[in-house]
């Protein structure tokens, strides 16, 4: 009896162990990330402003928002970006994971060379970048010390060509993850597939087209969800290559959103602001994780 009570005890404590020693990450993940979530969206229907308000005011910041020309500048400028980002990304991506798929010498040491980005911060890269592209002090001062004096490169400091500065910060930085993805989905294609094609006479485009690209087709929606992801959260990067910057040339929603919450005292409408872009990155991850469940079952 005695016995089987030790034995019952064990095998409670084997289920309950992982659930008490993981029970305190869960709480701090509740409270600190949805909890703050729900109080975000709670705040963008008061009338807070330099603090947190209870002064229910209903839709009246969405409606302020929607006719803010800030928040239509900060759309347009995430419509390009974004754009330019997953398609550059993506296509860069596919691109070097072919070129890495053809198994040659130096494979290892060209993967790390275009992982290594991903490893610093998009503040670092950021910041890196600005050097790279100030016209004082970067890549246009450079050429012009040694004897190229009609070289410009002031695309930092161009109200209609900044945008594209952020993209080639972002791509630099994200292109190598996005190729890691792609090189793990054509190592797990077939070989025999592969094979037959080309015992049939399929040329490489045609291989490419009509076999090996269709089956990446799950590599292609994990890119898009988690660039587009990106994409819409964006706020480090601009903070340190532009600041939003030259005028509102830069800013994007994640930084109007800062703006308004911390710097213009208008939290609510901040508030309003983020909790758009959190219903659009479910509008993105929701279908793609229903996708995923569904293809388990």
């Amino acid at each position: 009896m005695a016995v089987s009570a030790r034995m019952d005890f064990k095998s409670r404590l084997r289920i309950w162990l992982p659930k008490l020693v993981l029970s305190p990450s869960l709480a701090m993940v509740l409270v600190f990330v949805y909890g703050f979530i729900a109080f975000s969206v709670y705040l963008s229907f008061t009338d807070s402003r330099l603090l947190p308000s209870y002064g229910w005011v209903g839709w009246e910041n969405y409606s302020k928002l929607w006719r803010l020309s800030h928040w239509e500048i900060s759309l347009a400028n995430m419509g390009i970006f974004a754009a330019l980002y997953i398609g550059s990304c993506t296509a860069l991506g596919l691109g070097l994971a072919i070129f890495l798929d053809q198994k040659i010498r130096i494979e290892g040491v060209l993967r790390t060379i275009y992982l290594y980005p991903m490893a610093l911060s998009f503040i670092v890269t950021g910041t890196a970048w600005k050097w790279f592209l100030d016209p004082g002090i970067g890549l246009e001062n450079v050429m012009q010390t040694w004897g190229w004096e009609t070289f410009g490169f002031d695309w930092i400091k161009n109200r209609n060509l900044a945008i594209y500065t952020v993209v080639l910060a972002a791509v630099w930085q994200t292109s190598g993850f996005v190729m890691a993805m792609f090189l793990a989905g054509l190592r797990g294609i077939d070989n025999e597939i592969i094979k037959a094609a080309q015992i049939d006479g399929a040329s490489n485009w045609n291989l490419y087209r009509r076999i090996v690209i269709p089956q990446l087709r799950p590599a292609f929606l994990s890119a898009f969800v988690i660039l587009g992801h990106l994409a819409i959260k964006t706020f480090d990067l601009v903070i340190a290559l532009t600041g939003g910057g030259p005028g509102r040339a830069t800013e994007l929603p994640a930084t109007f959103m800062y703006s308004y919450a911390f710097t213009r005292n208008q939290m609510g409408i901040g508030a309003a602001s983020a909790t758009i872009m959190l219903m659009t990155i479910a509008a993105i991850m929701i279908p793609y994780l229903y996708a995923e469940l569904r293809e388990k079952r």
